[in-house]
């Protein structure tokens, strides 16, 4: 069992840090108010992306630093997930930056799941001008009726007409549904209400252009509406799409999100920790030039003790997260139920609380949109419900140790 970074992966993530020096690291700041001076509202269809992103993403391709991801020479650059995760780890230092190597949720999720279960239609339209990040795409699978902490608590429903695939049913907190470029969804629903458990949901590709489909609103998270792709409702009003959109076999649908959802919390926690990273730092260098009381805040009210636990915690969770990639790439993610849960939870609480410190340290300032502190905040919190809530994962985690006394 060995978690070093193998001698390719050390590579890739030395040109990105220089890449991320040279491009990335100069335009935080600018990028971050060209969000808030212009798509700090609502209205969606007036969002603009930042202008030299375009130029990133191109000089990022052109680096071979693109579709970091995905663990297939032909499609992306054939790292595995253990080789990857330094790579996510250095992009999530930068709010957002993953997006500029064409490694961002939710279009890295849907890229899998085309890769793994789509036909070769499907990926002809769908996946390879996600590749090359010429549209973006949506996850639907929460809703507002109901408890969707429980991925089977569906009420969109899929159901087959003839050659044709109807869906009808409300979804929200989709991330991406603002974005310019947005032009498909794949959508969860449920087909057979009297199936096992297990085998009621299916999957389908719905154009966001398809008739019946009505983008209701943009919803803000602490009043922030995380442009340029945000998170919004939507209604599927008797949406039909030919029945050669559906992904795989009716009934196939919840098996295909778990198998979604595990990789994709890989990328989720080792940028958790990258931001984690970066707090520290920031919170360390503030402390060591700002006195109060004729002393660095550094040696004020137990500060010290505090930075020496948040290093403890970054250090802790990066080994289980590492070691959770290692066990995924060595037995596959059915049999990583246990780590994927615990990543996920502990992951997001750590760089929540590393945040935390920052931001006492900074003051005020820490608050405020001068400083990246409170985007990693709020990137901590909705993560500790996004891809389902702390206390689902630690459900699973008891179940899977249970497992191991049950005769």
């Amino acid at each position: 069992m060995d978690f070093n970074p193998s001698k390719r992966s050390q590579e890739y993530l030395s040109r990105l840090k220089e890449f991320m020096q040279a491009e990335v690291y100069p335009v935080e700041e600018s990028y971050l108010k060209h969000h808030q001076q212009n798509n700090s509202h609502p209205r969606w269809k007036e969002w603009t992306d930042y202008p030299g992103v375009a130029g990133i993403k191109t000089r990022a391709q052109e680096a071979g630093l693109w579709n970091l991801f995905l663990p297939d020479s032909k499609w992306g650059q054939g790292l595995s997930v253990l080789e990857y995760a330094p790579l996510a780890e250095e992009m999530g230092r930068v709010y957002n930056a993953a997006e500029w190597f064409n490694c961002n949720a939710p279009d890295t999720g849907n890229m899998e799941v085309l890769y793994h279960f789509g036909t070769e239609a499907q990926q002809e339209k769908w996946l390879h001008p996600l590749l090359q990040s010429e549209i973006k795409s949506i996850f639907c699978m929460t809703a507002p009726q109901v408890a969707s902490s429980d991925a089977t608590n569906i009420e969109t429903s899929i159901v087959p007409e003839g050659d044709e695939i109807v869906i009808e049913g409300r979804k929200w907190w989709s991330t991406g549904l603002g974005h310019p470029d947005a032009a498909v969804a794949i959508v969860l629903g449920k087909t057979n209400p009297e199936a096992p458990r297990h085998q009621q949901h299916s999957m389908v590709l719905v154009p966001l252009d398809a008739d019946g489909v009505k983008i209701l609103r943009m919803q803000n998270t602490f009043g922030a509406y995380d442009p340029p792709g945000g998170h919004g409702e939507i209604i599927f009003d008797k949406v039909r799409v030919p029945k050669a959109n559906l992904i795989q076999d009716l009934g196939s649908g919840f098996a295909i999100a778990q198998g979604r959802l595990g990789p994709g919390r890989i990328h989720h926690c080792m940028r958790c920790i990258g931001a984690a990273e970066r707090a520290l730092e920031m919170a360390l260098l503030r402390s060591g030039t700002r006195e109060a009381f004729g002393r660095p805040l550094a040696r004020l009210g137990g500060n010290s003790e505090r930075f020496a636990k948040a290093r403890i915690a970054i250090d802790q969770v990066r080994l289980l997260t590492l070691f959770t990639a290692w066990k995924i790439d060595q037995h596959g993610v059915k049999n990583s139920l246990s780590e994927i849960a615990a990543i996920k939870v502990v992951a997001p609480n750590v760089l929540q609380e590393v945040t935390d410190l920052a931001m006492q340290i900074h003051g005020g300032a820490g608050l405020s949109d001068d400083f990246p502190l409170s985007s990693f905040f709020m990137q901590a919190r909705a993560l500790r419900l996004a891809d389902g809530p702390d206390e689902v994962h630690l459900g699973t985690v008891a179940k899977q140790e249970f497992k191991k006394y049950q005769p």
